[in-house]
């Protein structure tokens, strides 16, 4: 095939996937039209692993430097490239960009990254990157301690703006419970 969809299997895409056209083809939605909304995304991700290794990283003692504070800016850029990514994503000005780090358990920390801009689409996807490239660069920071941290359960807990207004995953955490957030900032 020439990169074409069967007619059976575009009828069935086009109409609930907004990323492929009429014929199945894969397209950047045209948010021309659509009214400029504040936009927020919040999304978070787990990582397992020994608790040694959880104390090694927040005790800040790892042989490589600071975990948590190189996945934050690793999240943070990320985010901020998205579009380069992720083939059909809008670029987008990202107004902030927030990722905290808190231990769940002994044996887990939980990644959680909020994206908010002014802008005609949603930012879920630069959410989910965040938590992603932030997860990854953890398991990089320690895996020599640590080959068997399993990255899991990375998904989209809440996002606000646009047409479709307010979606809460309805397993979403609020706040972690019985953590600290390494964030200095909060």
């Amino acid at each position: 095939m020439s990169g074409s969809v069967s007619t059976e299997s575009s009828r069935s895409l086009a109409s609930p996937l907004t990323h492929f056209d009429e014929r199945g083809a894969s397209r950047m939605v045209d948010v021309t039209a659509k009214p400029i909304t504040l936009r927020m995304a919040r999304a978070a991700g787990c990582l397992r692993m020994a608790p040694e290794t959880l104390r090694v990283i927040l005790d800040r003692r790892a042989a490589k430097g600071d975990v948590l504070e190189v996945a934050r800016l690793a999240g943070i850029l990320a985010a901020k490239r998205t579009d380069e990514l992720i083939p059909l994503c809008h670029s987008l000005g990202l107004e902030a960009v927030e990722l905290s780090f808190h231990p769940c358990d002994d044996q887990r920390l939980r990644i959680e990254a909020r994206v908010t801009t002014q802008g005609r689409t949603g930012v879920e996807m630069e959410a989910l990157t965040a938590v992603s490239i932030a997860a990854l660069t953890v398991y990089d920071m320690v895996k020599a301690i640590d080959r068997s941290l399993v990255i899991e359960s990375i998904r989209l807990e809440e996002k606000t703006g646009g047409r479709s207004g307010r979606f809460l995953h309805p397993e979403a955490q609020s706040h972690p419970s019985d953590g600290i957030d390494t964030n200095p900032d909060s």
